[in-house]
């Protein structure tokens, strides 16, 4: 107690982590809250929580309440799924998938992800999932990031088209982005280009300081 208190003046560093992964996890009280962090980003709740948030309300939460199966490509600390289950009553099926397992067990211990009962957590690198997946989603949260930096693959033709093909008409694409220079700016204006009249796209510019956020939806 003596330590949340203390993390509304100071952030107070509970648990670090070596990943071979994400090089870095700190698990740390800020502001009376716990967030996990790498090296020079925040990873879940926080900021992170905030952006993603704002993401699942421009679609809707009562829209997202009917939908009937999401994945969030990127889990971390699993942020973004306990605003779904917890905050939006989400009662469909939840696939979260992350490449790194330390991540998951300290979202495990410290954030209880394991104790949403529709929620299925997969070990993996997205991009092989994805190809791997039989099934359709009326939701996808990418939410990919090694520290600062967004994998090249994510933002290429293929992945693309792969993802497009997953969603159900009607459904949403959820993309957090960082924007750190001209470069990223320049990259997400390609990447929206990749999109034809068979979708609806918005992105949603300073979300957070250098967050960008897109929503797809498929059209019927």
């Amino acid at each position: 107690m003596f330590k949340k208190l203390l993390s509304y003046f100071i952030p107070v560093n509970i648990y670090k982590k070596n990943s071979a992964i994400s090089q870095k996890l700190e698990v740390t009280y800020n502001n009376g809250q716990l967030v996990l962090d790498s090296k020079n980003t925040n990873y879940s709740y926080g900021s992170l929580q905030r952006i993603l948030r704002k993401g699942l309300d421009y679609i809707g939460f009562e829209r997202i309440r009917g939908f009937n199966n999401i994945i969030v490509l990127g889990v971390a600390g699993g942020s973004v799924i306990k605003t779904l289950a917890e905050e939006i009553k989400f009662h469909g099926k939840i696939t979260g998938v992350e490449i790194d397992p330390a991540a998951i067990e300290i979202a495990n211990k410290y954030f209880g992800l394991d104790k949403i009962e529709n929620l299925e957590i997969v070990i993996d690198d997205a991009f092989e999932f994805v190809l791997k997946t039989k099934e359709k989603y009326d939701l996808i949260i990418i939410d990919i990031f090694q520290d600062t930096q967004m994998p090249n693959f994510l933002f290429e033709e293929f992945f693309i088209d792969r993802i497009n093909f997953l969603l159900n008409v009607n459904g949403f694409i959820l993309f957090n982005t960082m924007t750190l220079t001209q470069k990223d700016f320049d990259r997400n204006l390609t990447y929206r280009s990749r999109f034809s009249s068979k979708y609806s796209v918005r992105m949603y510019p300073k979300v957070e300081t250098h967050n960008e956020l897109f929503t797809i939806k498929k059209l019927g």
